[in-house]
């Protein structure tokens, strides 16, 4: 059975750093894509970054510049590493895993972790 379990969310204030986990159980944690997604209230979910098998990244322009993704194979955990928090950044954040299937891939959720900016 697939667990990602997210940690590390609360309420920081903005300008504040904050760091998010998720601790994947269940699947071959060294392949395939790992991601973090949020959503706003009464927003969609969005992409935040993603970091391939081989250690590429990628950011919404929204984030890049104070936002960092990593992944420890070894702990099967990847992490967000959150500076310069706005109001803004303020939503649930999503742990996705992204793995290959014979016909494309299979995601996996997390159950969110919740992240407030007090101004």
């Amino acid at each position: 059975q697939v667990q990602l379990v997210e940690s590390g969310g609360g309420l920081v204030q903005a300008g504040g750093s904050r760091r998010l986990s998720c601790a994947a159980s269940g699947i071959s944690f060294s392949i395939g894509v790992m991601g973090w997604y949020r959503q706003a209230p009464g927003k969609q979910r969005e992409l935040v970054a993603f970091i391939t098998s081989n250690g590429d990244t990628n950011y919404a322009d929204s984030v890049k510049g104070r936002f960092a993704i990593s992944r420890d194979n070894a702990k099967s955990t990847v992490y967000l590493q959150m500076n310069s928090l706005k109001s803004e950044d303020a939503a649930v954040y999503y742990c996705n895993a992204r793995r290959p299937t014979m016909g494309g891939f299979r995601e996996y959720w997390g159950q969110g972790t919740q992240v407030t900016v007090s101004s």
